[in-house]
């Protein structure tokens, strides 16, 4: 109900044909007032599962980040918009970062003085995160990373034996057991895996999954999960708690109550659009910009009392 009355915000469609052929797309939206630090900062986004800037939650946290000062740019999941038909024989998959980075290197070539606030929610989470882990050179100009309701790592050892299946390309059988699949593990099983080489969904997984990446990230980093999402074991919140505890830079945030991507304010019935959750990623954003703000003002005014002396 809280999505009834989400705002529709206004933005330009952009197009990238990707090296395989698949047509990527990400709609930009221009800030619609100053930033509080006077910056030129971008919000690179990447959705949840099957999801595109069109999406209530994301058409809500847009419209706020553009109200304080960002600009922002969101992917569209390859296959998740009805309009755009799919170029190549590939959709988005759970880990895959290079739709996101192509859109985030168009923003740095188009934007080339922009500093970046990389956003993920859900599975979304997971995709920044594996692509900042990837390279360092992916962390330059980004001031810092939110991941909101990402669940870290995909597999599940219980639903595995221990044979190795033999690398396959994609088949009409494998089409026929796509069709009827009755589950997202049996599409990755018969399909997605098979895209990009994985001999088992085991390896799948485990490759995929942004896990084996977060402790190769050095700028702020703040994971966001609820205590009471269905869609996130419990289980699996040991480890953004570990990764905090371990770097100073990475910040676990927990509350009781919030859902997956719900953390809604207001009455139960009709809530309010704007969410806290918006409004915490928002408010950390700006909390770092200023403190970077104030690094380089000290910056600039021990070289000057140097150069003085």
């Amino acid at each position: 109900m809280g999505r009834v009355r989400s705002p529709h915000p206004y933005g330009q469609r952009k197009f990238i044909t990707m090296s395989d052929g698949a047509t990527s797309t990400f709609d930009l939206f221009e800030p619609l007032a100053e930033h509080c630090v006077g910056d030129d900062i971008t919000m690179v986004i990447c959705p949840g599962i099957a999801n595109h800037s069109e999406k209530q939650y994301i058409r809500t946290f847009v419209d706020y980040a553009q109200k304080n000062g960002y600009r922002c740019a969101v992917l569209n999941h390859l296959g998740a918009l009805p309009n755009i038909e799919l170029t190549s024989p590939r959709m988005f998959t759970y880990g895959c970062t290079w739709e996101f980075g192509a859109m985030v290197n168009y923003i740095k070539k188009t934007y080339p003085l922009t500093q970046l606030v990389v956003v993920g929610f859900s599975l979304g989470g997971n995709i920044v995160c594996k692509y900042l882990g990837e390279t360092q050179a992916n962390q330059e100009n980004v001031l810092c990373c939110v991941s909101v309701c990402q669940g870290y790592s995909a597999l599940r050892q219980a639903l595995f034996g221990d044979h190795v299946k033999k690398p396959q390309s994609l088949e009409d059988s494998d089409l026929s057991r796509l069709y009827m699949a009755t589950s997202l593990m049996q599409i990755d099983d018969n399909v997605m895996r098979k895209f990009h080489g994985y001999n088992s969904l085991k390896e799948y997984y485990e490759e995929e999954s942004c896990m084996r990446y977060l402790h190769r990230i050095y700028v702020p980093l703040m994971l966001v999960n609820a205590a009471d999402d269905p869609l996130v074991h419990e289980s699996l919140l040991t480890i953004p708690k570990s990764l905090s505890e371990k770097r100073e830079n990475v910040m676990f945030v927990l509350p009781l109550h919030g859902g997956h991507l719900g953390f809604f304010e207001g009455s139960v019935l009709f809530p309010e659009p704007l969410t806290w959750m918006d409004k915490l990623v928002v408010e950390y954003a700006d909390a770092v910009c200023q403190w970077e703000r104030s690094k380089l003002q000290c910056s600039d005014a021990e070289q000057g009392e140097a150069a003085l002396e």
